[in-house]
């Protein structure tokens, strides 16, 4: 019996404010590595160190999807922008990355 799944095209990816987003929980990240830190001495007594460089661990990250997301934007804005300026140029780039059928 062959499983059934239906053929249509994906939606549009949703887009938002990524960057804030991102910057709002690498703040999170920090301030709550920053709340733990004068209970290193609790953590440690009871095995429970992990946490604090777990929110260390996702501040550090949280600073490359910072650099990432940014990129990615400006990117974004660039190739909006050049296909406002040259509209015959963005519909060729378009057919040339559609996924052959």
């Amino acid at each position: 019996m062959a499983k059934w799944t239906p053929k249509h095209e994906a939606p549009e990816p949703l887009e938002g404010p990524v960057v804030p987003v991102i910057t709002g929980g690498t703040i999170i990240w920090f301030v709550l590595f920053l709340a733990q830190l004068p209970f290193y001495g609790w953590f440690d007594d009871h095995g429970h160190l992990w946490w604090l460089w777990t929110c260390l661990a996702g501040g550090a990250l949280g600073l490359l999807g910072i650099r990432i997301t940014r990129r990615r934007d400006a990117a974004i804005k660039r190739a909006r922008a050049a296909a406002e300026a040259d509209p015959a140029r963005a519909t060729e780039q378009e057919t040339e990355q559609a996924p052959a059928e």
